[in-house]
């Protein structure tokens, strides 16, 4: 075998490329490691992503099952679950446990209906007699009689002398109860339009359809339309009145969404408009709109409150309102960042663990509620029971923030629930603050199912007038009151020529109390 020498040079030559080779090797791992490194997040990224897009029910699917929804020109939620149930280990699903019927309720008129037995059947086979009637087969069923619509010929008395024609004619006054004045729609009609847009999301332009296919009625959409806003605009003092009631309390829960408005600056797309929600639990829920999220809306609007605000962690509601106001957040938010970790990963050990900690507070909130507490009493119950297992949490956010990769979900989790702790710890101190604002949130969604369906509102000038009628419906909801009896006594009040703004406070769905 041929021994093959190398001078100094060539050996310290060598040396310097088998280095070189090296360094190029772990550069080339270190690029490696990154880059699989970032493709799990942005791979998580996506996942969650779909999961949105597809509902709850695509947590169970895998990514390529998702990828393969992402091919389909269209899904809907029954092909998602079918979908979900396709694993290979098969799953035992708990049957489920018939409870029986519902009761149709007492209160409702009943109406029999006979199904007489047929003529050659009513004649006994051995002897030829006829049956006697010996009981029946009876079952319930909920019936509809078709909506009548009908025409109100309303006829003023007109009065006169048949002897002295000099007194002239008199003629009874012209009623101060028609919200909308000298409209073809009575009362009735225009709360039914209220609420069937409001209440049940039903554009204006599928109303008016249905009135032409279904009973023949032509009604222009501009006076269905006209009608709305003419009782969005009666609205306007007893949205003042909520709002002063809500002002002058010491507990504000507030939100925002976006809805789409009709602008002439904006061709061929809407102008995003947002309707700002504030509410306190028991109490009035008034909706403010703006034609931007910028904080001087919630500036102008929290200007002289100095009481407890809770939201989220829009930037939008720092610094407004009295130097004096105390901040809470909202641990809904911390943990549904927690649980969109977990969609990622299910075995995710910090989010499990963190997230078992975050139930535990909310199983002492759902004890509180069920036990009635006071607010004091709930105070107490939080010092003794929530304040230990909060002060757990921090040092677990904590540590679980060194060990996590800065860039992924968890470590941001963890950071949002860290950089609002301070705010998130108010519910301890106060026994009229709930832990999270779900509450509010709640009440955006009739807007959002709205949004869906009418897609924008027509004008900048509307938007006041929408929140206004948005605030009593959802108030009246929050309350349990009929919101088609409320807006029937109300509003032809508040139509009345006579009627006194400053009694406007006695008609908030709050002070209401329904007309005997």
């Amino acid at each position: 075998m041929a021994v093959i020498t190398l001078s100094s040079v060539e050996y310290e030559g060598l040396n310097f490329k088998i280095g070189e080779q090296r360094k190029l090797i772990k550069q080339l791992e270190s690029t490696k490691e990154y880059l699989e490194q970032e493709n799990r997040i942005l791979r998580e990224r996506l996942r969650l992503e779909r999961i949105k897009k597809y509902g709850g029910k695509s947590e169970a699917l895998n990514d390529a099952q998702l990828e393969l929804l992402e091919l389909e020109p269209s899904v809907e939620a029954a092909e998602i679950e079918t979908e979900a149930a396709l694993p290979v280990e098969k799953k035992k699903v708990a049957k489920a446990i018939h409870r029986g019927r519902n009761e149709l309720p007492a209160h409702l008129p009943r109406e029999e209906k006979i199904i007489a037995v047929e003529n050659t059947e009513r004649k006994c086979p051995c002897c030829g007699e006829e049956k006697r009637i010996i009981g029946y087969e009876e079952k319930e069923e909920l019936h509809l009689k078709p909506l009548q619509y009908s025409v109100r010929v309303i006829k003023r008395e007109k009065l006169a002398c048949h002897k002295c024609s000099e007194a002239g004619v008199t003629t009874a006054p012209v009623s101060d109860c028609q919200i909308v004045e000298k409209s073809k729609l009575s009362n009735e009609i225009i709360v039914d339009i209220l609420i069937k847009k409001y209440a049940e999301h039903l554009p204006l332009y599928r109303q008016q359809a249905t009135l032409e296919r279904d009973f023949g009625i032509e009604i222009a959409r501009s006076t269905l339309c006209q009608a709305v806003m003419a009782a969005g605009e009666l609205l306007r003092p007893i949205h003042e009145a909520m709002k002063k009631d809500l002002l002058e309390g010491n507990y504000i829960q507030a939100d925002e969404t976006p809805i789409g408005v009709q602008s002439p600056e904006k061709e061929g797309s809407n102008h995003t408009a947002f309707a700002f929600q504030y509410s306190r639990p028991g109490g009035p829920v008034v909706f403010d709109f703006q034609m931007s999220r910028g904080r001087e809306g919630p500036k102008k609007f929290l200007q002289n409150f100095c009481g407890i605000l809770q939201s989220d962690g829009y930037t939008g509601y720092e610094k407004i309102g009295s130097h004096t106001m105390i901040r809470a957040a909202c641990m809904a938010h911390v943990r549904r960042k927690f649980k969109d970790v977990l969609q990622l990963d299910p075995t995710n050990k910090e989010a499990l663990k963190i997230l078992g900690l975050i139930a535990q507070l909310y199983a002492i909130e759902a004890k509180a509620r069920e036990e009635k507490y006071s607010p004091q009493k709930r105070q107490e119950l939080r010092q003794k029971e929530s304040l230990p297992l909060m002060e757990k949490l921090k040092t677990f956010l904590l540590e679980t923030t060194s060990r996590a990769l800065p860039s992924s979900g968890l470590a941001k989790a963890c950071n949002y629930a860290l950089g609002q702790w301070k705010k998130l710890t108010t519910f301890l101190q106060h026994g009229i603050v709930e832990i999270d604002q779900n509450l509010c949130e709640n009440g955006m969604r009739p807007l959002a199912l709205g949004r869906k369906n009418w897609l924008h509102i027509g004008s900048e000038k509307a938007g006041p007038k929408i929140a206004h009628i948005l605030s009593v419906l959802e108030t009246c909801k929050r309350l349990k009151i009929n919101i088609r009896d409320y807006l029937l006594d109300v509003l032809p009040k508040l139509g009345n020529r006579n009627f006194l703004l400053s009694k406007a406070s006695q008609l908030t769905p709050t002070s209401w109390t329904p007309a005997t």
